[in-house]
């Protein structure tokens, strides 16, 4: 168990009858970037809102460092889950400003965090002359202001050019040396294959597949018969 920052049990979550997560169980280890791979509504969503308590499950239990997650435990848990959730007619600072508000954090963190996620220089810019990458950068910002444990991304490099999911990949790369674990979701296996420790497969709601990322696997062979033929 000490290995592991979230354990995930037979997590299931049925909406009027339908189950859209079916016993779903899955492993992230301390310090590491786990990759949820799974097409367009395969249930990560659902999941990662379940961590975070936005969706109450069905049935299952969350294990956030070695107990059944609690409220309080969001406070160590930062997230962007379908977009950040950024206020446009503010500039940057005074987004963050918000966010420090509502936590009791010092707001002597921004700028240090505006500099962690490479958009300092923008601090006094609104966010509604941002583009997709800066707001991007931005909600990652409001993410880990409160120095969380564990970081969940969403579909982050989605609507990114290709020089924009570089350099999100770098920047979810550096969070991971500083100790910070990741769960990261895509439908793009090259991105989860250049940036995961450990890779999850979802299928209709199902863990079809984990295990840690090896180079010298086909992952792509591997989406096709855990999506494709199941």
């Amino acid at each position: 168990m000490n290995n592991f920052l979230l354990k995930i049990e037979n997590l299931t979550k049925s909406f009027k009858g339908q189950t859209v997560v079916n016993n779903v169980s899955l492993n992230v280890r301390k310090g590491k970037i786990y990759g949820l791979l799974g097409v367009n509504g395969a249930g990560k969503s659902i999941i990662l809102k379940m961590i975070i308590g936005m969706i109450t499950p069905t049935s299952g239990r969350i294990i956030f460092k070695g107990h059944n997650i609690k409220r309080s435990d969001l406070f160590e848990i930062g997230s962007i889950i379908e977009g950040p959730a950024l206020y446009n007619n503010l500039t940057a600072y005074e987004n963050l400003k918000v966010y420090t508000s509502l936590l009791s954090i010092s707001e002597a963190r921004i700028p240090k965090v505006l500099e962690i996620v490479g958009i300092k220089d923008a601090e006094k810019k609104l966010v509604s002359k941002f583009s997709l990458g800066m707001k991007q950068r931005l909600g990652i910002a409001v993410a880990i202001i409160s120095h969380p444990e564990l970081l969940i991304l969403d579909e982050p490099t989605n609507g990114l050019d290709p020089l924009g999911i570089i350099e999100l990949r770098q920047l979810i790369k550096s969070f991971s040396e500083k100790g910070i674990t990741t769960i990261i979701t895509s439908h793009i296996l090259s991105e989860i294959s250049q940036l995961a420790d450990d890779i999850g497969i979802i299928n209709n709601g199902k863990l079809v597949y984990e295990s840690e990322n090896d180079s010298t696997v086909n992952l792509e062979k591997i989406f096709v018969e855990a999506i494709i033929n199941k």
